[in-house]
């Protein structure tokens, strides 16, 4: 059940770690590169800022992003800003979002994403969580899978199963958390499905191509699925 206030308050708290991590670097650290290839820490600063604003638009009915080459463009402005002018904007479009997400609305109505992918608007919230979590992480600031919140991360390995369910070029996989917490995703075809075994931190770093990308999970029944990048 998809609890759209409970995740905005989520939004809340994350957003507040997010300032907090982030305000710890200096100008020198901000231009320094990210976890993600290519991209500096200011170019994981502006795609947050930029992906508040985006999802301000989801809410209101308007398109994501006018394009995909203004997103990219957006974030390749915005990312050699000093710190301050960083934060400044992650807080003021927060604020934004949260102006929006108070507005009277039918949180049951389908809204459309990026790339046409269409979803609850009551499920906006949680990807805007997502957005700040696993951001963080890249950040490289101290802030690891293994610190994301418990809750977070069985729901997102919940989420990621689904966006990789049904894929022709995956095989059926079974993922098994310690403690045996389980999904199924990958592919429909026969036969026994492929079971990745390791911890939530671990499955989740998998299938979010994070940390490190499957290394230490196990599996039975053949090799490590390689999945198509988010």
């Amino acid at each position: 059940m998809i609890d759209h206030v409970r995740d905005l308050a989520s939004v809340r708290e994350a957003t507040d770690r997010f300032l907090s991590a982030a305000g710890k670097l200096d100008d020198a650290a901000v231009a320094g590169p990210s976890r993600l290839p290519g991209w500096t820490r200011g170019h994981v600063l502006a795609h947050v800022a930029r992906n508040a604003d985006a999802l301000v638009n989801v809410l209101a009915g308007r398109p994501m992003y006018a394009s995909s080459e203004s997103r990219d463009a957006d974030i390749a402005r915005d990312a050699g800003r000093p710190l301050e002018a960083h934060l400044a904007d992650l807080r003021d479009s927060a604020a934004r979002l949260t102006a929006e997400a108070a507005a009277p609305a039918d949180w049951s109505r389908t809204v459309v994403m990026r790339n046409g992918v269409t979803d609850r608007a009551a499920r906006v919230p949680f990807r805007r969580w997502i957005e700040l979590e696993l951001h963080l992480v890249d950040l490289d600031a101290g802030y690891e899978l293994q610190d994301l919140p418990e809750e977070f991360t069985d729901r997102e390995i919940g989420f990621l199963a689904e966006r990789w369910s049904g894929r022709p070029e995956l095989p059926a996989v079974t993922l098994v958390a310690d403690g045996g917490r389980s999904w199924r995703t990958g592919g429909t075809a026969e036969g026994a499905p492929v079971t990745v075994t390791g911890s939530p931190a671990a499955l989740l770093g998998w299938l979010a191509g994070r940390g490190d990308k499957g290394a230490t999970l196990e599996t039975t029944g053949g090799a490590l699925p390689a999945l198509p990048p988010l």
